[in-house]
């Protein structure tokens, strides 16, 4: 009996059998050399390239919505833009019944022009008081001649008296004189100290100023700049350029001061709002440069801008409902916090965006010399428009049409008068 192994193959066999073993293992290893190759060639590029970029999907575009409201109440007569329209600043949008209005500025403008004229009257009464009180000083300068004509007489007769060349009652006539000349000086004297009271008391309401800047016309003209105002404001125009959004407003609609009635979007304005994660915002600094992509367009356009701003904290700190994580389970989670990115308004212009398209964002932060939030406060303004600067102007040009339409000519000052006449007085 043999002790060979029946199951061995024989030699022949095993000269025989294929390379299959020797073919496996140069392909895998192949294969684990790509592989070697590629995590060395990530690495490589993730140390030099993705090492400096934060990058996140979870980005919006945002702009300015602008609500446009009534001032006023009213009752809405003509819608002049629709959505999607295209707006201009200062384009008129929506018209309001301009009936009260126009009833109220009238009966301003007649009110202002009442009180002009009777502000003149005031003026023209100082010329009156003081031809009265030039009046009065003759009168008391004839008082005092007669007075002392009367001294005059009473001083030579009585010496004369005594020797009877002048009887009594000659001289008791010329007494009777002295004390009617002395009673008429008095009421001279009294006739103008309450004719140089009554320019004081008039002058007391003219001094200083004209009779444009004359309180009472003034208090008249801020009524007619108050209707004037409130005509103007039955016509809502549009703050600033842009695409009309979300009309609510119809015709014939009665509406509040302060109702919503549609929105104005200015779509050259935009910026994006990238969420960031919290751990991602350790090499976030102002002024890094960012590159974007838009759903819309796909990756083949590209957008550049700079980060502008972080914000202040994250959102669900500013959450309508913040969460309570001192109740309950609490499970951790990411939180991310809003960081600002300005586009470049050239490319924005050839490839317009709209509110809310989702964006891709990737931030260079290979240099972090920069600040994490400004340090001084804005120097400008964020936004502003000279739309309603306009309705102040033409207010003001209404009242002064108003005030020299009623101020009529010209009239010359008072004379200067002549110093007081001495009095004459007898002891």
């Amino acid at each position: 009996m043999s002790d060979a192994n029946p199951s061995s193959p024989p030699p022949a066999a095993l000269k025989s059998a294929p390379p299959g073993g020797s073919a496996r293992r140069k392909g895998l290893t192949v294969i684990a050399s790509a592989v070697l190759l590629s995590v060395a060639a990530y690495a490589v590029y993730w140390s030099v390239a993705l090492n400096h970029v934060e990058s996140t999907d979870n980005a919006y575009v945002q702009g300015n919505v602008v609500q446009i409201t009534p001032q006023v109440a009213g009752t809405v007569v003509a819608i002049l833009a629709d959505d999607a329209d295209r707006v201009t600043a200062g384009q008129a949008l929506i018209r309001l019944d301009p009936a009260d209005a126009q009833v109220a500025l009238a009966q301003a403008e007649a009110q202002l022009a009442q009180t002009v004229r009777e502000t003149r009257t005031l003026y023209a009464n100082n010329a009156t008081f003081d031809a009265q009180i030039a009046l009065r000083e003759a009168e008391l300068a004839r008082a005092g001649s007669e007075l002392q004509r009367a001294l005059d007489d009473v001083n030579r007769r009585a010496p004369l008296t005594a020797s009877g060349a002048v009887g009594q009652e000659e001289f008791a006539h010329a007494n009777a004189q002295l004390a009617a000349a002395r009673s008429v000086q008095a009421a001279a004297q009294s006739a103008q100290r309450a004719a140089r009271e009554s320019l004081a008391s008039n002058q007391s309401l003219t001094e200083g100023v004209g009779v444009a800047g004359h309180p009472g016309v003034m208090k008249a003209a801020a009524r007619v700049r108050e209707a004037f105002l409130a005509l103007r404001r039955s016509e809502l125009p549009a703050p600033l350029g842009g695409v009309v959004a979300r009309r609510s407003v119809q015709i014939g609609q009665r509406v509040a001061a302060g109702t919503p009635l549609m929105t104005v979007v200015a779509l050259d304005q935009l910026w994006v709002d990238a969420n960031f994660k919290e751990g991602q915002l350790k090499n976030l600094r102002l002024g890094q440069p960012a590159t974007l992509t838009a759903d819309v367009y796909g990756h083949k356009q590209l957008f550049h801008g700079r980060v502008a701003g972080l914000g202040a904290g994250t959102g669900a700190a500013f959450a309508l409902l913040p969460a309570q994580n001192a109740t309950g389970n609490w499970i951790k989670v990411v939180q991310r916090v809003p960081v600002r990115i300005t586009l470049d308004p050239q490319e924005l212009a050839a490839h317009p965006l709209r509110v809310g398209l989702s964006m891709e964002v990737e931030v260079d932060v290979t240099d972090t010399s920069g600040k994490t939030g400004a340090e001084l406060p804005r120097a400008a303004a964020v936004a502003q428009t000279a739309v309603f600067d306009m309705l102040a102007q033409a207010a003001d040009a209404e009242v002064e049409r108003v005030v020299q339409a009623n101020l009529g000519p010209a009239r010359p000052g008072p004379a200067a008068r002549p110093a007081a006449p001495a009095v004459h007085r007898a002891d």
